[in-house]
């Protein structure tokens, strides 16, 4: 009988080709089913809540693994970490039930986008946000973001609309989109049921691109409602963007570290 494990994972994603396996790149779930193999000493298939692209961050990542015995937690996460490399930290684990799943047991999860708006980027943000040099006016943006509240088929905001989850079903609730100001810098944050593939991105991209007037507020409705991802912004770097909360029902509670 074999325990299910759920592990939070934040990871500095500069470095690597995103979150899932793939060929030709080296990817956070590659890493750490490969030291999970060494401490473990059996084969461990680690299920994310969803995969990040290239290049984007996480604070929290949750996943799960099943083992064929009980594991003594402090000190296999000592081990971990120690056998990682040190952009990637497995902050803690759990035992769960087994109808635990990282991905199908989710019910919401959070990104946010760093912006840094200062003529001068700061050299220790320059791999953590979008430098956008030209005049923001932050309160179209943050009526632009009003109209992607609620819930809308957000095809025009998806790469690769017509394969994979947004073929079966585009229709997502964003519970929040909102925009947070800070001095030299601000950062959107984004909570939805579920996301398309580089939806965040492309949001954002449109976004920047009301706020430099080159697009009014209003015009969001009508990009939602032309499903034509051909009509929206050119998505934004991968670098400024992180995952940073996955929220579970009742019934798989997550224990996350606060922010």
């Amino acid at each position: 009988m074999s325990q299910n494990y759920k592990v939070a994972i934040a990871y500095d994603g500069t470095n690597y080709g995103g979150w899932q396996i793939q060929p030709n790149t080296i990817s956070i779930q590659a890493v750490l089913e490969n030291v999970l193999r060494i401490i473990l000493r059996q084969e461990i298939s680690l299920i994310g809540s969803g995969r990040t692209d290239a290049g984007v961050h996480a604070l929290n990542q949750v996943a799960h693994f099943r083992y064929s015995a009980t594991i003594d937690i402090p000190r296999f996460l000592y081990s971990l970490n120690a056998l990682i490399p040190p952009d990637i930290r497995v902050r803690s684990m759990q035992p769960v039930d087994d109808s635990f799943h990282a991905q199908y047991s989710a019910i919401s999860k959070t990104y946010r986008y760093h912006l840094w708006l200062e003529p001068v980027q700061d050299p220790f943000q320059r791999l953590y946000s979008w430098h956008i040099r030209r005049p923001l006016d932050l309160d179209a943006l943050e009526e632009a973001c009003s109209y992607l509240v609620g819930t809308h088929d957000f095809t025009s905001f998806a790469n690769e609309a017509h394969s994979g989850s947004a073929a079966k079903d585009p229709v997502r609730t964003m519970f929040n989109a909102s925009l947070h100001r800070q001095e030299g810098c601000a950062y959107l944050e984004f909570t939805a049921n579920g996301f398309l593939y580089k939806m965040v991105r492309n949001i954002v991209g449109t976004l920047v691109e009301v706020a430099g007037d080159q697009r009014r507020p209003a015009d969001i409705p009508y990009l939602l409602a032309s499903k034509d991802r051909r009509l929206a912004g050119q998505a934004a770097p991968a670098l400024g963007l992180f995952l940073v909360r996955v929220i579970y029902t009742r019934a798989a509670p997550t224990q996350l570290l606060p922010l």
